[in-house]
């Protein structure tokens, strides 16, 4: 079987050096990419690092969405203005440039994992064990999607298909699509792994060597009910988020070594960023006074200097794939798109008066008594996805979806993100940038 390999534009420069040595020089100690990409360990292995590429450090796309969102949309402030590139992102506007780094690290660790997933699809069929080959394949379809829907969600334009090195060298520059088809091609990989992982579960070994961290068949489905609702296809949406369990985790898992990059990274220091008093929403937005999710992201909740709670206290608290409160408002929300408003109430009531969910995050209120038409109960749904979801990530997203204040005066201070310095340079194919 012919492996295929692939190269992100970021290793451009080794590529260069090395095609321009006359020599070849190799770590006899180093595993070649052949013995990793034949032999079960070494996919295994890749699974495992394909799980470390995109959630853990400073560089990895977990960190800087988080960050990058939470700017852009108000949940955080900088405390320190010196922190120029995190500065620039709460400014918003034309303050965002294309050598942001935060914006760079998004886009390099999405790409580097979208390849490495493709790598996974392309050679699971290495492994002789169905059990385990379609296990390592399935997390090639999952990290892969993951990795485009995560640009789709800051992106007008994604590339779905990273290029080969001989491609590249050849002129073949890696094609952009618009965000929805990149959407598309993300469900066309989640509704494929899903279908087989729910035919085949992960076999006994895959699990002791790459972990149970992720329920693989339900973060399948929970990303195809979020990606299929970020595309108004709202009975796929509702059908999707059925099959998930909401009764089991699926976290990206951290310990001393990998640690939790948030907490690592920005909140450990008093120095970086913090969260907003009431989750910096106001108004008809603010939460509810008693809701039991303040305490939860934010402890004390002082007008002033929020330190974030949650899922960011420590080097080794775990971060949700997705949360169960996610998977019942987007149901609730595809409801209400579809104007069955009763059926939107009864989803979002389970949120309101959640009690008992299995990451903590519990609102403990009573039922939703306000106004039974669609502009009312969409709004509330927004406002529980801002505070159930808060540091997912996503309210960039939700805040275009929902038709809220746009820039340069609204809640949120760009639309879409100028594409990476690193991709222009390099891909004669990259498009104009948004203007805000």
């Amino acid at each position: 079987m012919k492996i295929k390999q692939y190269i992100v534009l970021l290793a451009l420069p080794m590529l260069l050096a090395v095609g321009a040595c006359e020599r070849e020089y190799v770590n006899p100690n180093a595993a070649t990419s052949a013995d990793v990409l034949t032999s079960v360990d070494g996919l295994l292995g890749m699974v495992v690092g394909l799980k470390r590429s995109y959630s853990v450090g400073a560089t990895g796309a977990l960190y800087n969405m988080v960050s990058a969102n939470g700017l852009t949309t108000k949940e955080l402030y900088v405390i320190n203005t010196g922190n120029g590139e995190l500065a620039a992102l709460e400014a918003g506007g034309g303050t965002v440039g294309n050598s942001n780094a935060f914006l760079g690290n998004i886009w390099a660790s999405c790409n580097i994992v979208s390849a490495n997933g493709q790598l996974l699809i392309d050679n699971a069929g290495n492994i002789s064990d169905p059990t385990t080959s379609t296990a390592v394949k399935v997390y090639g379809h999952f990290f892969k999607a993951l990795a485009i829907g995560t640009m789709a969600q800051f992106w007008e334009q994604v590339p779905t298909q990273t290029s080969s090195a001989e491609d590249f060298l050849n002129g073949k520059y890696a094609a952009f699509k618009p965000r929805a088809q990149a959407l598309q091609d993300a469900i066309a990989l989640l509704e494929a792994g899903a279908s087989a992982i729910a035919a085949t579960p992960p076999s006994a070994y895959f699990n002791s060597k790459v972990g149970t961290d992720i329920n693989i068949g339900d973060a399948c489905n929970a990303l195809l009910a979020r990606y299929y609702n970020m595309l108004g296809q709202h009975d796929q949406a509702i059908a999707a988020a059925d099959k998930v369990n909401l009764t089991r985790k699926s976290i990206f898992k951290f310990d001393a070594l990998n640690q939790n990059p948030v907490y690592r990274t920005a909140l450990v220091n008093n120095n970086t960023y913090d969260g907003l008093n009431n989750f910096g929403l106001s108004g008809a937005l603010a939460p509810t006074t008693g809701d039991g999710r303040i305490a939860f992201y934010l402890g004390a909740n002082p007008p002033t200097g929020v330190k974030v709670q949650g899922f960011f206290t420590g080097d080794t608290k775990e971060i949700p794939v997705f949360l169960p409160g996610e998977i019942l408002l987007i149901k609730a929300e595809a409801l209400a798109r579809k104007n069955n408003i009763a059926g939107a109430i009864t989803e979002l009531d389970k949120v309101l008066t959640k009690n008992n969910d299995i990451f903590g995050v519990n609102a403990n209120l009573p039922a939703y008594s306000g106004e039974q038409t669609q502009t009312a109960v969409l709004q509330e749904i927004y406002r529980n996805r801002c505070i159930e979801m808060y540091m997912s990530g996503q309210k960039l997203e939700d805040s275009r979806r929902f038709g809220r204040p746009a820039p340069p005066s609204g809640e949120r201070n760009r639309n879409f993100y100028p594409y990476p310095l690193r991709e222009r340079d390099n891909n004669p194919n990259t498009p104009a940038d948004p203007t805000i």
